[in-house]
């Protein structure tokens, strides 16, 4: 959550929020929740678990892409 709240506060292109998936139980069963850390990334690149900061950084660029329509996996 550190680094998406970084790359947040670096880009106003970026927003981090984090969820406590105990407090906010339709919103974990909408993401399908079953362990933690899980990010999900517009709806549309998630991973669970953390990862390296250079991993990380390459998600949130795979996502901006693929919401740019520059990249459909």
């Amino acid at each position: 959550m550190q680094l998406a709240h970084k790359l947040a506060y670096v880009s106003e292109n970026v927003r981090a929020d984090g969820i406590n998936a105990t407090e906010f139980v339709p919103l974990a069963q909408k993401f399908n929740v079953s362990s933690v850390p899980k990010v999900v990334i517009n709806e549309k690149v998630e991973f669970v678990g953390a990862l390296p900061e250079e991993a990380f950084v390459d998600q949130v660029l795979s996502a901006a892409k693929i919401s740019d329509g520059e990249d459909k996996k």
